[in-house]
């Protein structure tokens, strides 16, 4: 029974308000239960409803908070009974309702719908019921149950649900009746038991009886009967149900018949709610089947087609795409097995882990596909992206870490001293007396390096550059050479088309490259040397922008891909380039294009020729792995000029890319190189990156069932005859190119500058893995000159631990060549610290083409809590040197490891916090264990100032669990670096300050780098002013260098999820998780998103 408070209304209303006095008397007749007087209660609702109809003053005053108006009349209707006082109420109501969602809710709240409930059951027991009471309360059912949560539960406990349906039953030629009954079973049916139960009492055949071909009549009796449908079909059991019965070609039927008629389109939501049915019939392997069975493929193809000129029939046209990918059967990669075409042997097997399992795995197991192919159980995609968003955004909150003691320096070391002393060679610096040096004579002056001990060198009889024997214009002047010569070897005048790259770029040396290739060890043995790397990058001067994406572009591959199940016969399928057959892998009908990628950081497994000028194309695994499938590096020849190619690269793993934001592919045309333009350029249209229909077995997806691969795909015009070109996922940069660098530098090395390179270990593939010290030389033997230079704080930065992040090592160049440099500024920071830097953590990872991961099949940026000598030797001795340097106490004051970032824009920084870490859980704790020194701040702040592409707004200073193991996390839990951070650097470009718009380059890339030692500086004097003092000079040319960029001043924030523009083309990526937390770098910082890896996005497409 509702009880009712004191009879109350808004303030505002007058004690002799007429409306108070009408309520007042029906609260009287309430309390007595006057049988006698049922008509005056109904003459008292009558005049309260005319009230209510003709004052918008009385409907707000009974509506407003605090007023129990609503609660008088709605125990009138459940004290009294009478219909006939009923339907004045009701009528009463539905002047409230339309009022707006809070008054709604009141009514709700106020326990309306309960009420109206039983008023259903009550009337069904008259004989007959009353239709106009029936009218009345369905139409109120159907605007109070959207905003009842649980609206579905009380309608079947009650028994309004058994009576909406024989009312529909015996009413389906009574249209009048039937529209609110059916707008009330659409809401009945939003409950996954309801719906279930509907199905069983036959309510589905219902529906397939309302609807119906094309007509002008009943039109808005049709669309609600389709929502409602399509409502049902939600269900598993109602959507095998309308298999079973051959509903399917039944609704293709109708679909087809409102297309063909519906030609000015004024019925669009009636042909939406007919795919709408369609969509959730197919959410099952049944309905997939039938919709085949049944030709769907081919109508829906055909009428999407004719939809494409009329812009607003995009939602058919993204519907009818969801369906038709949906069911387009899921294909296994054309690849034998999902692992590395590569092996590379370990000198013993993890314990456990994906490397583990895959030493593990039985002979004889198709790892390519297996059932999880083809799941009943799975919902295989989602209308849009907005629930995954949601999904990544509680996953990336979950992941913060919430222990204050896992957050906190550990104040022990866990390794004892003498087994750390053995570092001590690499600090020669530290204890150096320099009494050997004779200042006087500058040459002396520079330490020298002692000489370390050579990685094995390989010696390779037959390394070549890569060229193709029968190209017709570059064959005289690019023939294959051998790299032991001095040069190009081939027909005469071959020296003039070899650009002189070296007057260009100091730092590149064609033949010294050659020389380092010799020493570099590859587990492929690779015997050839791409143009790009052998020729050298040169900046392009002109500015390349962000692509402005296309409206429709997905849509176009996406329907292109459908066509290849629609018309078989036009697909060629031709293998035109395996690995897999390593004795011939380039094989060369004359017709198709040739690919290669036999060469150092190649990735390209195989190439398929699907039509003349489409290829598919599928990237290799990294070594010891299955999976990692992002970097690619690959050569194309054979190339007609104009035609329109398209290349697909098909076992993509992210769920998103900055391939949908802008981000292009970049290219290398060797013809281009000749006539004096070396570089690698932006290029490609029609760039997108999408779900496709190559499943990913259960082995793949890391035990995960029925995840699919993503396709990335853009489309290419080349411009001269018998070129070769090189495509490359970022700016390639290889070991050997590193190592090219290193010894140009030491080159340019002056007297004033002290450089030592030593080799800190060799790699599981045999490669050296250099460490760097550079500092300032003192300025002479005295004790005060040598303590200053040994008291040097120093700074430990670290690089390329992601072999496809390549963007990295350009900022570590950048670095490099900085502090090499002769600028006031250069000779300044080397005298405010001792640099000791790891250029490239992982050698054999950028050697063999991996996008990830060692030769141990392992991430090398989580394994830095407890890294192994034999499989991640790297980590192991750069760990071990920063312990050293905690055991004498001489800890960096500045730890950065520089990375690459997939899915997010600018530059930016990722840092621990305690105190912001806190800040995002719900962790109570006191003051004093919050305590905190706000420095870590300081860097990241100046270079928002100095640096035009670093973005503050997207730096982030929480911990997250899944990065605990990572080196900037453990560096500052366990070495005790307050400054320990990951510099993230964009693989597409800004979109903020001076660069705003414009694709990053390598130009850009080296600056930020410069930039970053320019902030070091200013770091100095703010931590220490009165030491720069001597230097006052130097810091005004700083100031004024700050003053001219552009300032980013936003304070950072935790970032969950990348800011992008959401496009008016609506884009879906199905993504089924951001960045995977164990798979992702700490470049994929959850805080990316999960785009920068998702990109942040209101508005998602349904073209799944």
């Amino acid at each position: 029974m509702l009880s009712i408070k004191p009879l109350s209304l808004s303030p505002s209303v007058p004690s002799n308000s007429r409306v108070l006095m009408l309520l007042g008397q029906l609260e009287r007749l309430n309390r007595e239960a006057m049988l006698a007087d049922a008509e005056i209660g109904r003459q008292i609702t009558a005049k309260i409803l005319h009230l209510i109809q003709t004052q918008e003053k009385t409907r707000k005053e009974i509506m407003s908070k605090g007023s129990s108006g609503m609660e008088v009349i709605l125990a009138t209707l459940e004290v009294t009974g009478y219909l006939y006082i009923c339907g004045s109420c009701v009528n009463d109501r539905c002047v409230c309702v339309p009022g707006g969602g809070r008054r709604v809710g009141v009514f709700v709240s106020k326990g309306g719908t309960g009420i109206l409930l039983q008023l259903v059951l009550s009337g069904s027991k008259e004989s007959p019921p009353s239709e106009e009471l029936m009218l009345q309360l369905h139409s109120l059912l159907a605007k109070v149950g959207p905003k009842d949560r649980k609206f579905g539960v009380k309608a079947r406990l009650n028994g309004a649900l058994n009576v909406t349906v024989n009312l529909l039953k015996q009413n389906l030629q009574n249209h009048k009746l039937l529209l609110p009954c059916l707008q009330v079973l659409r809401v009945y049916s939003s409950n996954s038991v309801n719906a279930v139960s509907l199905g069983k009492n036959g309510v589905l055949e219902l529906m397939f009886k309302i609807i119906g071909p094309y007509s002008k009549k009943n039109t808005s009796l049709l669309k609600v009967s389709l929502d409602t449908l399509g409502a049902l079909l939600k269900s598993k059991t109602n959507a095998r149900r309308a298999v079973d019965r051959a509903h399917v070609p039944v609704l293709l039927y109708i679909y087809q018949d409102w297309h063909r008629n519906d030609t000015r389109h004024r019925h669009m939501l009636i042909r939406k709610g007919v795919l709408g049915c369609l969509k959730n019939i197919t959410n099952i392997k049944l309905g997939r089947k039938a919709f085949i069975d049944a030709d769907g493929m081919r109508i829906l193809y055909n009428t999407s087609t004719e939809c494409l000129p009329v812009r607003t029939l995009d939602p058919l046209i993204n519907t009818s795409s969801l369906i038709m990918r949906k069911c387009f059967p899921k294909n296994r990669l054309p690849l034998p097995t999902i692992k590395s075409v590569f092996h590379h042997q370990l000198p013993h097997v993890p314990a456990g882990g994906p490397v583990a399992q895959l030493y593990n795995q039985p002979l004889g197991v198709d790892d390519v596909v297996d059932e999880s192919d083809d799941n009943d159980d799975v919902e295989t995609e989602n209308d849009t992206e907005n629930e995954e968003e949601d999904k990544d955004h509680h996953a990336r909150n979950d992941d913060i870490e919430t222990d204050i003691n896992k957050l906190r320096p550990k104040e022990t070391h866990s390794r004892p001293f003498e087994e750390l002393k053995i570092y001590e060679r690499f600090f020669l610096e530290l204890s150096e007396d320099f009494q050997r040096f004779i200042f006087d004579n500058p040459k002396s002056a520079s330490p020298l390096a002692p000489a370390p001990t050579p990685a094995p060198v390989h010696t390779l009889d037959t390394i070549n550059i890569t060229k193709d024997h029968d190209e017709q214009e570059l064959v005289q002047g690019m023939e294959r050479m051998a790299l032991e010569g001095t040069g190009p070897q081939g027909g005469a005048g071959a020296e003039e088309w070899v650009p002189d790259t070296a007057l260009l770029l100091p730092l590149h040396d064609p033949d010294l490259y050659v020389e380092m290739v010799k020493s570099t060890r590859s587990v492929p043995q690779y015997s050839e040397v791409a143009y790009p790397d052998y020729f050298g990058h040169v900046a392009p001067t002109f500015r390349e922008h962000i692509l402005e994406r296309v409206y429709g572009v997905q849509r176009t591959k996406i329907f292109q891909d459908i066509e290849r199940l629609i018309h078989p016969n036009d697909i060629l399928d031709k293998v035109v380039y395996d690995l897999d057959i390593q004795s011939c892998p380039v094989i060369d009908d004359g017709e198709s294009l040739k690919f290669n990628s036999q060469f150092e950081s190649g990735n390209l497994r195989k190439a398929i020729q699907a039509r003349k000028f489409e290829y598919d194309l599928v990237l290799n695994s990294d070594i010891n792995s299955n999976h990692y499938h992002q970097w690619f590096y690959f050569e194309v020849s054979g190339m007609r000029v104009g035609a329109p190619y398209r290349f697909n690269i098909i076992n993509c793993e992210k769920s998103n890319s900055q391939f949908n934001y802008g981000m292009q592919v970049l290219m290398y045309s060797v013809q281009e190189a000749i006539s004096g333009r070396p570089r690698w350029v932006r290029t490609g249209t029609d760039i997108c990156y999408y779900k496709n229909h190559f499943s990913r077995s259960s082995i793949a997806a890391g035990g995960q069932k029925g995840k699919s691969y993503y396709t990335m795909t853009f489309s290419m015009t080349f411009n001269h005859k018998d070129d070769v070109c090189y495509f490359a996922y970022h700016y390639p940069y290889t070991y050997s190119t590193l190592k090219m660098h290193l010894q140009k530098l030491e080159a340019l090395r002056t007297p004033q500058i002290y450089m030592r390179q030593d080799i800190l270990c060799e790699t599981l593939g045999g490669n050296s893995c250099p460490l760097l010290t550079i500092t300032a030389m003192p300025e002479s033997t005295s004790n005060d000159q040598i303590c200053q230079f040994r008291n040097r704080p120093l700074v430990f930065l670290s690089s390329r631990v992601h072999p496809g992040e390549t963007n990295a090592s350009w900022v570590m160049k950048g670095t490099l060549e900085f502090l090499m440099g002769s600028s006031p500024l250069a000779h300044s920071l080397r005298e405010a610290y001792i640099f000791k830097i790891v250029p490239m953590l992982n050698p054999d990872g950028v050697v063999n083409g991996n996008h990830r991961c060692s030769l141990s099949g392992e991430d090398l940026n989580r394994q830095w809590q407890s890294p192994s000598p034999e499989l991640h030797p790297t980590i192991y001795h750069t760990k071990s040197l920063l312990q050293y340097l905690a055991a004498i106490q001489r800890a960096p004051l500045v730890f950065c490891d520089y990375h690459g970032h997939s899915r997010k824009k600018n530059v930016f920084m990722y840092g621990c916090s305690l105190k912001e870490t806190v800040w995002q859980t719900n962790i109570s704790a006191t003051s004093c264990e919050l305590h905190e020194d706000l420095g870590y701040r300081t860097l990241p702040k100046i270079l928002s100032q100095t640096a035009p592409a670093f973005s503050m707004a997207s730096c982030s200073f929480v911990v997250e669990r899944s990065k605990e193991a990572t080196a900037r996390v453990v560096v500052w839990r366990e070495i005790g670096v307050q400054r320990s951070y990951t510099m993230e650097s964009t693989l597409c470009g800004c979109d903020q300050g001076k660069y705003k718009g414009l694709q990053i380059g390598t130009r850009e890339l080296e600056e930020m780098g410069a930039q970053f030692c320019v902030a070091l500086l200013r770091l100095k004097r703010l931590t220490s002013p009165l030491e720069l003092r001597n230097h006052a000079h130097l810091l005004d040319v700083e100031s004024d260098l700050i003053e001219t960029r552009c300032k980013v001043s936003s304070p950072s924030t935790y970032v969950l999820e990348d800011e992008e523009h959401s496009f008016m083309e609506e884009v879906d990526y199905s993504a089924e998780s951001g960045d995977e937390p164990d798979n992702d770098p700490d470049a994929a910082d959850p805080h990316d998103n999960r785009l920068s890896d998702s990109e942040s996005n209101n508005h998602r497409d349904s073209l799944t």
